[in-house]
């Protein structure tokens, strides 16, 4: 499957284009430029749509990784890396995106493979994390890299109830007062 994707950033009437190609062709057109016009504020919703839509460093499947919810604000991020030792693996957090490398595991010179199944060569997966999600730890057991991520919304931010005071909701007598000075 050949995926040809191209992008510029789209002012009216133009659109980002997404083409597949299997055997026939289709063709998808996502026109944007409503949505970049409509909106004040949502930059990076509008930057991780690019990013979806330009960005071909994950177009490949290696190595296969598993999303699992763990909690109502938990998550845990599973990436087979049979092969690589801890000193192989890198794991980054920079700027709402979790960014994890492995350099090419080291050969065993003496050795003869008649086959060669287990990949381990060098690869980089990048995983896009929300507003106050951080990663609370990461462990590499049996050839599993487990990296588990919670969200953590500051007091100040969530959501509150305002009680409705019967009546007035301020003093209108020291609001008059002061009006007279």
């Amino acid at each position: 499957m050949a995926l040809i994707a191209t992008y510029a950033l789209p002012g009216v009437g133009e659109a980002q284009t997404l083409e597949s190609l299997k055997g026939g062709s289709l063709m998808r057109t996502f026109d944007l430029a409503p949505l970049y016009r409509a909106t004040v504020g949502f930059d990076q919703i509008a930057d991780l749509m690019d990013r979806a839509l330009t960005d071909t460093s994950n177009a490949t499947s290696y190595p296969p990784y598993n999303i699992e919810k763990t909690g109502e604000d938990g998550w845990r991020i599973s990436i087979a890396v049979a092969g690589f030792s801890d000193a192989d693996l890198n794991v980054e957090l920079r700027e709402n995106a979790l960014i994890v490398t492995a350099d090419k595991a080291k050969d065993d010179e003496e050795r003869t493979y008649l086959h060669r199944g287990i990949a381990t060569r060098a690869f980089e997966r990048r995983f896009a994390l929300a507003d106050h999600v951080r990663v609370t730890g990461a462990s590499h057991v049996d050839g599993m890299l487990h990296i588990d991520l919670v969200r953590e919304v500051p007091e100040s931010l969530k959501p509150r109830r305002i009680e409705i005071a019967k009546g007035e909701t301020f003093d209108t007598k020291a609001v008059a007062a002061q009006e007279l000075n």
